[in-house]
C-alpha cells in the first residue's frame, strides 16, 4: 500500500497555530510516502508568510510535491505581480513549478494554474497538458497517475481535462474552494468519457474555513483500488480524526465508487 497526504490552502498569515501543530503531529503519525500541497501556502505572498510556510514543510520529513496557488502571487505589490509573480514562492518554497514524484505504483506530477493577471481565476496552457501527458504515458499501465493543481477543473472552462483524462491521469488533487469533496468525473460531469477521481481538499490550517472544519485528505492505493479518507479538525480534542472514507475501484471505463 502507498499513502499520500493531501494538504491545501495553508494560508500562512491567517493560520491557526493550534491546528498547525496538530497537523504536523497527524501527518507524522501517518508516515506517508509523499505529502502533496495543492497551493495557497500563504495569505498574501509576503516574505514572512513564505518563511512560516517553509518551516512548516521542513517539519514534515517526507517527500513532497508542492504547487503554488493564487494567494502565492502578490496582490498589492503590482510590480512584483507583473514582473516576478512567483519569485517569493520560488525563493522560499520550491523553484520547480512542475514537480514530479515516482514511487511505483505512484506517479505524481504538479501543474501551476496561477494566473498573475487575475486575483482568483486559473489558466492551463496547452503546452503544460502536452508535457504532462508525455510524462505520465511513459509509465506502466498499472501505475496510478496523479495530477496536483490548485484550481479545480471545470470541463466547461478547461477542455484540457478531457485530454488529461484520455492520456491516463487517474486522480486529480486540488484545493482553492476551502471545501472538501471527492467524486468521480463521470458522477460530476456526466458520461461519455473515461472516469477519473476528483479530490478537493478543504483548508488545512487557515482560520477562513467556509463553514467546515480544517481538513486534509489521506489517499491510499493498493491493487488498483483507491481510498480517500477525509481527516477533520476537532477543536474539543485538539486534533484531527477520520471523518469518512470513500472507496474507488478501476474498471475498463475508469474509476468508480465502490463499497469499502
Amino acid at each position: 500500500m502507498k499513502t499520500v497526504v493531501h494538504l491545501s490552502d495553508l494560508h500562512f498569515g491567517r493560520e491557526d497555530p493550534r491546528v498547525v501543530d496538530a497537523l504536523i503531529a497527524a501527518v507524522s503519525a501517518i508516515r506517508p510516502a509523499v505529502v502533496v500541497v495543492s497551493g495557497d501556502l500563504t495569505q498574501r505572498a509576503r516574505r514572512r508568510q513564505f518563511r512560516r510556510a517553509a518551516r512548516f514543510l521542513e517539519a514534515l520529513p517526507f517527500a513532497r510535491v508542492v504547487v503554488p496557488g493564487n494567494h502565492d502571487v502578490p496582490l498589492f505589490n503590482v510590480f512584483a505581480r507583473i514582473f516576478d509573480p512567483l519569485g517569493g514562492y520560488k525563493r522560499h518554497i520550491a523553484d520547480d513549478l512542475s514537480p514530479t514524484f515516482v514511487d511505483p505504483p505512484l506517479v505524481i506530477v504538479g501543474l501551476d494554474t496561477t494566473r498573475p493577471s487575475s486575483v482568483k481565476s486559473a489558466r492551463v496552457h496547452a503546452r503544460d497538458v502536452e508535457r504532462i501527458c508525455g510524462y505520465v504515458q511513459q509509465f506502466r499501465p498499472e501505475d496510478v497517475r496523479i495530477l496536483v493543481a490548485h484550481h479545480p477543473f471545470d470541463p466547461g472552462s478547461y477542455p484540457e481535462l478531457e485530454t488529461l483524462t484520455r492520456c491516463g491521469i487517474d486522480v486529480i488533487l486540488t484545493g482553492h474552494l476551502h471545501v472538501s469533496d471527492t467524486t468521480s468525473s463521470v458522477a460530476q460531469y456526466g458520461s461519455g468519457r473515461r472516469s477519473i477521481i476528483l479530490v478537493q481538499a478543504g483548508t488545512a490550517t487557515s482560520s477562513r474555513r467556509r463553514d467546515e472544519p480544517n481538513a486534509f485528505n489521506v489517499i491510499r492505493t493498493e491493487d488498483r483500488r483507491i481510498s480517500v479518507e477525509r481527516m477533520a479538525w476537532h477543536a474539543e480534542e485538539g486534533g484531527f480524526r477520520g471523518a469518512g472514507t470513500q472507496h474507488f475501484v478501476e474498471s475498463p471505463a475508469g474509476w468508480f465508487a465502490a463499497d469499502g
